[in-house]
């Protein structure tokens, strides 16, 4: 039998709703930018994929908001996708304007979800769970295109499908780093858009954010060479989501696996690497001494 998932709703999610629904705006101070912040859907897509990044959301839910995502990615236009340069640009663009809507749980909520818990028992329930969901992303995007086999894949469905899936798990990773940091006791430093580009640097780097070194900014992170860099990442990943086009359900247990396997990994590294800050700041503020009684 398959162990539940641990969170029942409320976990930090957007709930089921319609497109209609709108996710808790980031702060307006500083503005997504990007194709998605000038898009009239953005925050609808933005609720879907808030929604597929949450640990309550049985498979049969996971599979129509992967429809829906790609249905959203269908309206507006796939031609760039079928251009690497061009594929890799658009990723970039979507996963920095969703990633500000991706709902956060702070330390004190996710005690209260998880209660009972040590930090490093908190962290591993976590990662178990969000690599259950980046599974079940997968496994819901290889059995929609295991449909698409028995009814003849288009060349125009198969690149919305996998860019839909790559957001969609990204997103998971993205709440993620930002959980682990709120365990560790150093929450990603700034707010809305600012907050969303530190952990988007954290997932990028696979390194926790330093709380010591002041933030990038919106510039740095946006500028020419880290875009690069960010869009061949995100490219590798949609690359290895072709698994998902496996014929039958062969793409489904294939980019199930994977998809687990490797938000294991990038948590684990920033695991380790909160670890190790968490020491360096405890060494830097001591705890003050105990009280001497009367």
């Amino acid at each position: 039998m398959t162990e539940p998932d641990d969170a029942n709703r409320p976990d930090g999610t957007v709930p089921a709703s319609s497109d209609a629904s709108e996710p808790d705006r980031p702060d307006e101070s500083v503005a997504p930018s990007g194709d998605l912040a000038r898009s009239p859907g953005t925050d609808r897509f933005a609720a879907t994929v808030a929604e597929l990044t949450g640990d309550g959301v049985d498979p049969g839910r996971r599979r129509h908001l992967l429809r829906r995502l790609v249905e959203q990615l269908r309206r507006r236009g796939v031609t760039e996708l079928f251009r690497p340069s061009a594929a890799m640009r658009w990723l970039v663009a979507a996963v920095a304007d969703v990633a500000p809507y991706i709902p956060i749980r702070d330390r004190d909520t996710l005690r209260s979800h998880h209660p009972g818990l040590t930090d490093e028992e908190l962290a591993e329930r976590l990662i178990r769970n969000a690599s259950r969901v980046s599974a079940g992303i997968g496994a819901a995007g290889g059995g929609i295109s295991a449909i698409q086999w028995a009814a003849t894949p288009t060349l125009l469905s198969a690149p919305v499908l996998l860019a839909a899936e790559t957001v969609a798990v990204v997103a998971v990773e993205l709440k993620l780093v930002g959980e682990l940091h709120q365990v560790y006791g150093v929450p990603v430093p700034g707010s809305g858009t600012e907050r969303a580009i530190n952990m988007i640097h954290s997932w990028a780097n696979q390194r926790g954010v330093n709380p010591v070194v002041p933030g990038v900014g919106v510039g740095a992170v946006l500028g020419t060479a880290a875009r690069r860099e960010l869009g061949e990442l995100l490219l590798r990943r949609f690359g290895r989501n072709l698994t998902t086009l496996g014929p039958f359900l062969t793409g489904a247990a294939v980019a199930s696996y994977l998809n687990r396997r490797a938000t294991r990994a990038l948590a684990d590294r920033v695991r380790a690497d909160l670890r190790t800050q968490r020491r360096a700041l405890g060494l830097m503020h001591p705890p003050p001494p105990p009280a001497i009684g009367p």
